[in-house]
């Protein structure tokens, strides 16, 4: 039997209230030679071999269709797209008129899109039986955000500049937290400070009068 956690979701925009949203527990991935011998175990009609044999052609299959640009839909499983992006040693262009054209060394497949089969969620679904395998709750900053935004502003009174890096140690958040709320914070007119620069060259300083 499967369980569901509780986990309370980040005040994103400082209400003073979370949200609760729903996760499935997971036990134990299962590895392809696991899954192989469930299998087998499961539809004893296919050989072990069998099952492992055309589960390695599809894969291979299904790598070489969308390496060619295919999208590859799989009845009962979902549909497969390859994702693109800019390798990570090359900057990300601007889509502005007169600026250097990307040639095709620089672009990777960064991943694989999916999109499950509605008849794959449906039948997860009446196979699913839940029990309430308890609840996660997120560490409290020990600091307002209007608090933790009055000791952005002082450290950069007395420093200039400020790093995501030096917030998230300044208020006691976690990085990636720290970085959207900075992100918030600067998006503001009334909140007296400003980003500059991208990626991990940004740079957080008090907006000029």
């Amino acid at each position: 039997m499967a369980q569901y956690i509780k986990k309370e979701m980040p005040d994103m925009n400082g209400t003073g209230s979370t949200k609760a949203y729903y996760k499935l527990k997971t036990w134990q991935r299962l590895d392809f030679d696991e899954f192989v011998k469930r299998c087998s175990s499961f539809h004893r009609a296919y050989g072990r071999s069998v099952i492992e044999g055309v589960m390695t052609a599809v894969c291979e299959h299904l790598a070489y269709e969308i390496s060619n640009g295919y999208s590859v839909k799989i009845d009962g499983l979902g549909t497969f797209t390859a994702k693109l992006g800019v390798r990570k040693d090359k900057e990300v262009d601007d889509f502005e008129e007169g600026t250097s054209k990307r040639n095709a060394s620089s672009i990777e497949v960064t991943g694989v899109a999916y999109r499950a089969d509605k008849n794959l969620i449906k039948e997860i679904g009446l196979k699913c039986e839940l029990e309430r395998g308890g609840e996660e709750r997120l560490r409290k900053p020990g600091l307002s955000q209007e608090e933790r935004k009055e000791r952005a502003r002082q450290f950069l009174q007395e420093h200039g500049f400020m790093h995501v890096s030096e917030y998230a140690e300044l208020v006691g958040l976690s990085y990636s937290t720290a970085s959207r709320e900075l992100r918030r914070i600067a998006s503001d007119p009334a909140s007296g400070i400003v980003s500059q620069g991208k990626k991990s060259g940004k740079l957080y300083l008090l907006a000029s009068d």
